[in-house]
């Protein structure tokens, strides 16, 4: 578990395809490195990843294809900057709000403002996607906890403060690039119930309005 509070922008330091799978070389600091083992999760981009290898400071992981397909880790090149987070520990303050690292789908910039008070990325996600996204909603966007500020359609607009500007990958973004989406598990939950108890009760409702008998005029 995570909390969306980005703690690094780690650099990759290489990028291996094998059959099956993607392997990432990253670059961490003694510090991000503090007690990590084999086998633990860390956020990139927001996506959950298990570590497979610690060789001085870099850190090794392996995305597979299936987790290529449903998040933007396959457009990453060698250099490039990605947002780091350790997993939550029990006595950690959450900041954010409860992220799994589980990316529900990604999104196309179709508008960004990365300088200044008003800083903003405007995007779209599959219309499947859209019922779980709401006004003052949290949101993890490529791995940061954030709030949506404008909705309409299936376009969403995240408003950015320096700090976050500062402290992740955000500044580098262009239209037409893709971000990890995850919705918020909660309120994914809330909406999935609501829908099925409709389709249950509802036909009901309308068997018992049609069977009623029409009032004497």
């Amino acid at each position: 578990m995570y909390t969306g509070i980005v703690q690094t922008v780690a650099p990759i330091r290489k990028l291996t395809r094998n059959p099956g799978h993607l392997a990432f070389d990253i670059e961490l600091s003694d510090e991000m490195r503090d007690d990590l083992k084999i086998g633990a999760s860390v956020s990139l981009e927001g996506v959950c990843m298990s570590v497979t290898k610690i060789d001085g400071n870099i850190v090794g992981f392996d995305a597979m294809d299936a987790t290529l397909e449903r998040t933007n880790l396959g457009t990453f090149e060698e250099g490039q900057g990605i947002n780091v987070e350790r997993s939550m520990k029990p006595t950690d303050e959450n900041g954010g709000h409860n992220v799994a690292g589980h990316v529900s789908c990604t999104a196309e910039i179709v508008a960004i403002k990365s300088e200044g008070p008003n800083a903003m990325i405007r995007f779209k996600v599959p219309e499947e996607w859209a019922k779980y996204i709401f006004v003052r909603g949290f949101l993890a966007v490529n791995g940061a906890s954030l709030t949506v500020a404008e909705a309409e359609g299936n376009v969403f607009t995240i408003y950015l403060i320096p700090e976050t500007m500062r402290q992740t990958t955000f500044g580098t973004y262009k239209v037409g690039d893709r971000l990890n989406i995850e919705v918020e598990q909660q309120t994914m939950v809330t909406v999935n119930v609501m829908e099925r108890t409709l389709e249950r009760l509802l036909p009901q409702y309308l068997a018992q309005a049609l069977a009623r008998p029409a009032s004497a005029a």
